[in-house]
């Protein structure tokens, strides 16, 4: 049977890829694992009606599994910090106690076998009277807690500028749909137009295949902007906790008014982002659980006392051989230790535990230094993508008016004869370039100031849902 069993566990083990130049085999074993149902999402969305950002950034906020992930990680450290404050209080438990004991005790001139059977019902009480890590330990458990909720903050921080990323990006590929769909017709205007001068003499061919030709380009371009917003729309879709096939709709990038200035200049966005950032405030939790080990590790060197005990109730039945047994009354026991002990060498490990827990220390302050420069330096870059984005805003909305004026000069005078076919193309492809240069510029702004309100933590403190 002992053969059988080591065969077969050795034979239904898990082992390595027998060789490295093809993939593994899969056992049946493994083939039938399943992936666990997936979670339902707590709100859906409804595909006719058109989503703000801010309901979005809610929903999001919901669903996503990255914000549940990090609330039950500080809900493990929360119930880590209960774990170290029960240290403060006894230990009671409930016991029952029963033994049989048969020897030979030497009796006059021979051994006599003599038997003791017992059962006690106890009470054991445990309790550290002075024990000065206790506190070190509690008070590692409450910056983990607080490091853990940081980092939680920082979870919804991220997952808010994930949802503002993919939303300004699905505007952006939408917004260049819309302007590949203008474009589109532009381009078929300016065909008619020549296949029109051609019938009636006053074009030739080559100014119609010039047309049809910038025509095609266009539904081109057209095909490939549609093709992006789908994708932008799964992203979006996945960031919210959805699948990607779900429909629902989202605001144009035309309706949303574009701010004309930034609030706050570069220093008072870097002072803001070093009070405000999770990860910074983290960061600086994570360096007071290092100051608490490096407590508790010299705390090492103190005494400890203890209570140890148990009371309760003995019943006994013993006998001796040729003797008949005898039963004990019940009795009360009870048995108290008061233990003081004081490690006075332990091969220099509370020294190691020291110098351990200093190194760390010295390391969590370096990190908070190192972060402390790259949130300053974030900011910085953040603020000035966001100021350059602003300009180029700007620029892009004078360019687009000013495209806009000469395609449609160009396209009149090329009605009346004035103008040549290559004008009026010309004009069309510029205006393209600066509806395309428009949307992206709106996208860039509205995508620059968020990056910033994510590097100074406002996207945790927002003023509006």
């Amino acid at each position: 049977m002992l053969c059988v069993l080591v065969g077969e566990g050795i034979a239904s083990a898990q082992k390595a890829p027998a060789v490295p130049n093809h993939p593994w085999d899969i056992p049946s074993p493994a083939r039938q694992m399943k992936l666990p149902p997936k979670t339902v999402p707590v709100v859906t969305l409804d595909g006719t009606k058109i989503y703000t950002l801010s309901e979005l950034v809610n929903i999001a906020e919901q669903n996503n599994p990255e914000t549940r992930l990090s609330w039950e990680n500080a809900k493990a450290r929360a119930a880590e910090l209960g774990i170290s404050k029960s240290t403060l209080y006894p230990t009671v438990a409930a016991a029952a106690l029963a033994g049989s004991t048969r020897t030979d005790i030497f009796f006059g001139t021979s051994f006599q076998r003599q038997t003791v059977e017992t059962f006690a019902p106890v009470f054991v009480v445990d309790y550290a009277i002075f024990d000065l890590q206790r506190s070190s330990e509690i008070a590692i458990s409450r910056s983990n807690l607080l490091a853990a909720n940081f980092q939680f903050n920082d979870t919804h921080r991220k997952v808010i500028y994930q949802v503002m990323q993919t939303y300004y990006r699905l505007l952006d590929t939408k917004g260049l749909e819309d302007a590949a769909e203008a474009n589109l017709k532009n381009a078929e205007t300016v065909l008619q137009a020549a296949e029109a001068r051609l019938a009636n003499g006053l074009a030739t061919l080559p100014d119609v295949l010039e047309a049809r030709s910038a025509a095609a380009q266009a539904d081109y371009d057209l095909q490939a902007a549609v093709g992006a917003t789908e994708i932008a729309h799964g992203d979006l879709a996945t960031v919210l906790g959805v699948s990607p096939t779900v429909q629902f709709q989202v605001q144009s990038i035309q309706d949303i008014k574009m701010p004309d200035s930034i609030a706050d200049t570069v220093e008072a966005s870097i002072d803001k982002a070093l009070v405000q950032r999770p990860d910074l405030m983290e960061q600086v939790a994570e360096l007071r659980a290092a100051g608490s080990e490096v407590q508790s590790a010299h705390r090492a060197y103190a005494p400890k006392l203890t209570l140890n005990g148990d009371a309760g109730l003995t019943h006994s039945f013993g006998e001796q051989i040729n003797l008949p047994g005898l039963y004990s009354p019940t009795r009360e026991t009870w048995d108290g230790q008061l233990t003081l002990s004081w490690t006075l060498f332990d091969g220099l490990a509370r020294e190691n535990r020291v110098a351990k827990a200093r190194a760390d220390q010295k390391q969590a302050t370096a990190a908070v230094d190192a972060i402390r420069d790259q949130v300053e330096n974030q900011v910085w870059s953040a603020y000035s993508t966001a100021r350059t984005a602003l300009r180029q805003q700007r620029a892009a909305a004078a360019l687009l008016a000013s495209a806009t004026e000469s395609y449609n000069a160009a396209l009149e005078s090329y009605n009346y004869g004035v103008r040549s076919q290559i004008d009026v193309v010309s004009a069309q492809r510029t205006l393209a370039d600066a509806r395309t240069a428009d949307v992206t510029a709106r996208t860039q702004l509205l995508t620059g100031l968020a990056a910033l309100s994510f590097q100074t933590g406002d996207l945790l403190y927002a003023k509006t849902p």
